[in-house]
């Protein structure tokens, strides 16, 4: 009897499969997640709640918990399932970053995520470069470390320039001398129109 050759991929080769060929402007990834709020799929949490917030009705206007998904589906082979690395049908790695608790999928592991157990939430820029700072109440850069002032929760608040929530905001973040934080390209940006003071630097 003559033997059929195989044409399932090696292991390793269908764990890669698709690799930064799918995803959204936020992440590069092989799965769009269900949204239990709404029951509706994105390609992720930032596009749902930036589609749920343009919506003309504010009653209908919410934000996505990360924690609450628990279907995603796979871009690769279509298959909807529950929440996993891997995925059930085809076995591609649905993102090469994978967090069970924020539900997050990310190719790019350049970046550096890690998830941080006090913030609740995934970071990025490497474990080794962070310290949580228990009354800021958020991750800072290690340069940072008994070298700011301390404002109880000051990440979690809005940005005193855009004003989008700092605490899970995927931009980057100065802290200010006074101890207050705001996006640095916000920061930037009214340091070029002349509106900070030398309190600020």
């Amino acid at each position: 009897m003559e033997q059929q050759e195989s044409t399932a991929r090696p292991l390793t080769e269908a764990n890669d499969f698709g690799k930064f060929e799918h995803g959204c402007q936020h992440y590069r990834r092989r799965c769009k997640i269900r949204a239990p709020c709404c029951d509706q799929i994105f390609p992720c949490r930032h596009c749902h709640n930036e589609a749920m917030s343009s919506l003309s009705n504010p009653e209908d206007c919410h934000e996505l918990v990360r924690q609450d998904v628990n279907q995603v589906v796979c871009l690769i082979c279509n298959t909807e399932q529950q929440v996993a690395q891997v995925c059930s049908n085809c076995g591609v790695n649905m993102g090469e970053y994978y967090c069970d608790i924020c539900k997050f999928y990310d190719d790019d592991t350049n970046k550096g995520q890690f998830h941080c157990e006090e913030c609740g939430i995934c970071r990025v820029g490497g474990r080794d470069n962070f310290f949580h700072c228990k009354k800021c109440g958020s991750c800072y850069s290690t340069n940072l470390y008994d070298n700011h002032s301390c404002v109880e929760n000051s990440m979690k608040n809005f940005c005193p320039v855009c004003y989008e929530y700092l605490f899970d905001s995927i931009k980057g973040t100065r802290i200010m001398k006074c101890g207050h934080t705001m996006h640095m390209d916000c920061f930037s940006a009214m340091g070029e129109q002349n509106q900070l003071t030398s309190a600020c630097f």
